[in-house]
């Protein structure tokens, strides 16, 4: 099956030369280019992406606006969204890992790097391991000031509730930075088994990969954030 990939950034010049790469491999192919957010969340609609590259910042409506209207839309549900930029800072990780992103990646990155992260984000994969996007997470919500009672999202909090004692349980792991494998090996059950609770934590809280769920393990304050 072909990746079809959109390309969203203000710099046409950028845009050629991922038009370029991403054109040179024989599984993925470019179906459009927008030069703002708005358009791209249009063309994702009309040209049926499967991957966007968004660069963070362009001017109207940004990639992080963009983003969150894609995931936000039922019928883009199969979209996935690779956030792009120069200022690889934990802040803009984390605000579009929020926003529904299922990874972020410099643009200084090779273009092997590049390509791959469109098979992984297709693929339904997190491009941050587990334990990086937990990092990330728990850095920056620390130094959001949370404390004892703040930070918590009610609504989140609330949706936990939907998870079994076991869906809680592998969700903490997740939220550790733990593969599935290792999950399996904590807690004494198969690496399937894991999956399937996986699975089913990220269909009851809506997160479309496992990257989501860190952030809601956070959010919802079921993990807490320390400071390094």
């Amino acid at each position: 099956m072909t990746i079809r990939v959109l390309l969203a950034d203000d710099q046409a010049l950028l845009r050629s030369a991922f038009r370029v790469l991403v054109d040179s491999e024989p599984d993925m192919e470019v179906v459009g280019e927008a030069s703002d957010g708005a358009e791209a969340v249009r063309l994702a609609r009309a040209e049926r992406a499967d991957v966007v590259l968004m660069d963070i910042r362009m001017p109207g409506t940004d990639g992080l606006a963009a983003t969150r209207l894609i995931t936000a839309d039922p019928a883009l549900a199969h979209v996935r969204v690779v956030m792009l930029t120069t200022f690889e800072v934990d802040e803009y990780v984390v605000q579009s890992l929020r926003a529904g992103a299922s990874g972020f990646l410099g643009k200084g990155s090779e273009p092997d790097e590049l390509l791959n992260a469109i098979r992984v984000a297709a693929g339904g994969e997190a491009l941050l391991s587990p334990a990086a996007t937990k990092g990330l997470i728990a850095r920056f919500l620390a130094h959001e000031g949370w404390a004892e009672d703040d930070g918590r999202d009610p609504a989140r909090s609330e949706r936990l509730g939907s998870l079994t004692g076991r869906e809680r349980e592998v969700l903490v792991q997740v939220a550790g930075g733990h593969s599935n494998d290792e999950i399996a090996e904590r807690l004494e059950v198969s690496p399937l088994t894991v999956k399937t609770h996986v699975n089913r934590a990220m269909a009851k809280l809506g997160a479309r990969d496992r990257a989501q769920l860190v952030v809601i393990a956070y959010e919802s304050g079921l993990v807490r954030p320390r400071a390094e």
